[in-house]
């Protein structure tokens, strides 16, 4: 009679993470990676991605430098141009994302994961600071970030907090949340004030409701994410405020990147930190 063979699965190896901008950069061109871009390159600044046509890039570079807290502008590039040498070698804004948001007029028509067929040669990409950036100075103090926990996308919430017009750029602010213990919310207010240029200090603790979030639990990007009792909600300026903003203008045009998926740079956090 004869026996069967038990055979062992062997244990899958993780894929091993970019350590660099360039790496993570040419693994997101091949297709290799098509999520989140949180816990890539760590260390390395990440940006949001608002591209206009060369039309409005005037108004909206204004209506950057009027709202730096959503909109801390990192890099601006030429029109036309996919590139923005400060921010990497090698970089290429048409694929180096692993989604972008199509809008016409200002509803989200496509979420392509490379630009090919879309760009322009009248484009202008501007480059806006994230929140990854302050988010490795609190892991490393220590403080827990529920969405890393819950490996999802942070929460992120339209607000009733109007940004500062230009041209025809209005519209409300967008915020993304994080909930921690008191003590850890005012040492996330001592950390994040020193980064300014990537969204620094949080714009508002505790109660929701006061800047218009009806349901914590129902984020308008992102994931929910738990909220334990003894914790309070902290609330940081976002950088998709640009698509809340383009949602309210409905420009004929434009492209963002997708929430959660962002173009990883050459430059370090410590660059943007004020010591």
């Amino acid at each position: 009679m004869a026996t069967a063979t038990l055979r062992r699965e062997q244990p899958q190896e993780r894929p091993a993470v970019p350590k660099t901008g360039p790496a993570a950069r040419l693994k997101i061109r091949r297709g290799e990676h098509s999520g989140p871009t949180s816990g890539l390159a760590p260390g390395n600044v990440q940006a949001n991605l608002a591209i206009l046509p060369n039309a409005l890039a005037e108004d909206f570079l204004r209506f950057c430098r009027l709202n730096p807290k959503p909109c801390p502008l990192i890099g601006v590039s030429a029109p036309g141009d996919w590139r923005i040498p400060e921010l990497g070698e090698d970089l290429d804004i048409r694929t180096d994302l692993p989604r972008y948001r199509v809008w016409r007029n200002g509803a989200a028509v496509e979420e392509p994961t490379d630009l090919m067929r879309w760009w322009r040669d009248d484009l202008v990409t501007f480059a806006i600071g994230c929140s990854f950036s302050f988010e490795q100075a609190l892991i490393d103090d220590g403080i827990e970030l529920r969405h890393f926990t819950c490996n999802c996308t942070v929460p992120m919430y339209r607000t009733s907090i109007e940004t500062v017009p230009a041209g025809p750029f209005h519209g409300p602010l967008v915020v993304s949340m994080r909930p921690m213990k008191a003590k850890d919310a005012i040492r996330a207010v001592q950390i994040t004030t020193r980064f300014p240029s990537v969204h620094g200090a949080p714009v508002h603790l505790a109660t929701p409701e006061a800047i218009g979030i009806a349901d914590i639990a129902k984020p308008d990007w992102g994931d929910a994410v738990p909220v334990h009792e003894d914790e309070i909600p902290v609330f940081w300026a976002c950088g998709v405020t640009p698509q809340s903003v383009i949602m309210s203008v409905k420009p004929e045009f434009c492209i963002t990147h997708y929430p959660g998926a962002m173009l990883v740079t050459d430059r370090r956090n410590t660059e943007f930190a004020i010591m």
